[in-house]
């Protein structure tokens, strides 16, 4: 298994499964990111923390907590 926090700068990785529930899981889902999505890894901020990411053609930032719950391939 493979999550988003794992993806590399300028990668693209599709979107597989969403774990985690609640209001973190909806946050994510608000965010555009659902299942059968690309999502391409833009870049990281020096510490790590957030991930730039672009999906749907919106540039977003991502927590790595968020982006644990990730699971692409």
């Amino acid at each position: 298994m493979k999550t988003l926090k794992e993806v590399s700068v300028g990668q693209t990785a599709v979107i597989k499964k969403l774990m985690g529930e609640g209001a973190v899981k909806r946050r994510i889902m608000d965010m555009g990111i659902t299942k059968g999505v690309e999502v391409y890894v833009r870049k990281l901020a020096p510490l790590g923390d957030p991930i730039e990411i672009t999906v749907r053609g919106y540039e977003l930032s991502i927590r790595k907590a968020d982006a644990e719950l990730i699971e692409v391939e």
